[in-house]
Order: structure tokens, then C-alpha cells, then sequence
């Protein structure tokens, strides 16, 4: 199995989560926290995956690569913190929003 084939449930799930809070208030702020969010885990996953590879710490079997890389780093590796920066926020919202009765994200309760 490819690294690329480990990364695909967690694309799926992210892409479903954040499907469901596009009619959300707020979804074009939190997009675009998000998106600076990603590209911040993305320069350190670079220099850390980088550092921790040139170190001997961890390889990775060619076999299971796309070839593709940052440095030393494979390209598989930044899916995961780009999932991360958008998932994360979709599950608050998501959570956040059932937490007050329905109400949604802007909801109180008195």
C-alpha cells in the first residue's frame, strides 16, 4: 500500500467535514484562517520532516513514495498537516453549533 492510498480516507473525511459547514456563519473567515493556518504547518513540516530525515531519524521505502518531493521530504507528508488545518476548525464549528441546541455557531444560551 502507498502513502498516497493511507491519505485518501483522510482527504475524504476533511472534504466531507468541510462540505458540511460551507453554509455556516463565518465560512469564508474560517477558510481563510484555514488557509494561512495550512500553508504555517506546511513550511514546518518542511523544515522539521527535512531535518528529521537528514538526521537518520526515519526513512521512507521508495516503493511506497509518489516520488515527488520537498527537499528530503515526501509530498505524501503535507496532506496530513493541510488536513489538519481545515478539519479541525469544520469539527469545532460542526460541534459547536450542536452544542448550542441548534442554534448555530453565533447562538447563546441565556
Amino acid at each position: 500500500m502507498t502513502y498516497a492510498l493511507i491519505v485518501l480516507p483522510f482527504v475524504a473525511i476533511t472534504m466531507a467535514m468541510v462540505l458540511t459547514t460551507v453554509r455556516r456563519p463565518g465560512f469564508g473567515r474560517r477558510t481563510a484562517a484555514s488557509a494561512i493556518a495550512a500553508v504555517v504547518l506546511c513550511a514546518l513540516t518542511a523544515v522539521f520532516d527535512n531535518l528529521m530525515i537528514a538526521a537518520g531519524l526515519f526513512t521512507y521505502p521508495p516503493e511506497h513514495l509518489s516520488g515527488l518531493r520537498i527537499g528530503l521530504a515526501p509530498l505524501e507528508d503535507f496532506s496530513y498537516p493541510i488536513c489538519a488545518a481545515f478539519l479541525v476548525p469544520a469539527v469545532f464549528i460542526l460541534l459547536r453549533s450542536r452544542h448550542a441546541g441548534g442554534r448555530g455557531v453565533t447562538g447563546s444560551r441565556a
